[in-house]
């Protein structure tokens, strides 16, 4: 299962499920034209993938996105809009994959959780985040 977290027309998190299961082959969940970009492989087995080397280029990055996978555990994802206004949670569990690409986010642990982490760098603190006061835990509305 694949679902597209939208607010106001904008792309804002992309999940893939943990029980997706795609068709043989590669699939891309992201587009091509895609800051950070994602899909889901299914190759039986002495399937090669040809060796490859990636040309040199020079990219430019207008914002850092990142792809989270859940390991273990609970976590959920709180989402706010540019203005840091709480908009709806989503909660994400074991194999669970998520790419935030706009707005702003917030997570708590619901379960203890491992997870791994992949991003644009280099990542420089004091230059990429803006942080700010998060949601009143009554506010919170976990969004289906």
């Amino acid at each position: 299962m694949i679902e597209k977290i939208k607010h106001q027309k904008k792309l804002f998190a992309l999940i893939v499920r943990g029980k997706y299961r795609g068709k043989k082959g590669i699939s891309f969940f992201t587009d091509n034209k895609a800051i950070q970009q994602f899909g889901y492989m299914n190759h039986k087995k002495d399937h090669i993938i040809k060796p490859h080397l990636h040309k040199r280029q020079t990219r430019k990055l207008l914002h850092t996105s990142e792809v989270i996978l859940i390991l273990k555990g609970v976590l959920r994802v709180d989402f706010y809009n540019k203005k840091k206004v709480y908009l709806f949670s989503k909660l994400l569990r074991e194999k669970d994959i998520i790419m935030l690409v706009h707005g702003a986010h917030g997570f708590k642990v619901v379960k203890d959780v491992q997870m791994l982490e992949i991003k644009q760098g280099p990542y420089i603190n004091k230059l990429d985040k803006i942080k700010f006061e998060e949601a009143n835990e009554s506010k919170i509305k976990i969004k289906k």
